[in-house]
């Protein structure tokens, strides 16, 4: 079983850089308070650290 983490958006993209709100569309984020789970790879890794203060990491799995 692959390692996955559920990420959370608690920010909103409006007001901020394209990059960040590029970075929301690729994490499969768009709305306030959605969440997904995700392969925990280290570009995922990456794209969350880039925003840090629009997502936040809930859970880790596997």
């Amino acid at each position: 079983m692959a390692k996955t983490i559920v990420v959370k958006q608690i920010g909103s993209p409006i007001r901020r850089p394209a990059k960040q709100r590029e970075t929301l569309i690729g994490l499969g984020l768009n709305k306030m308070h959605k969440t997904r789970e995700l392969e925990d790879s280290p570009s995922i890794r990456g794209m969350v650290a880039k925003i840090p203060h629009l997502v936040e990491i809930i859970e880790e799995r596997g």
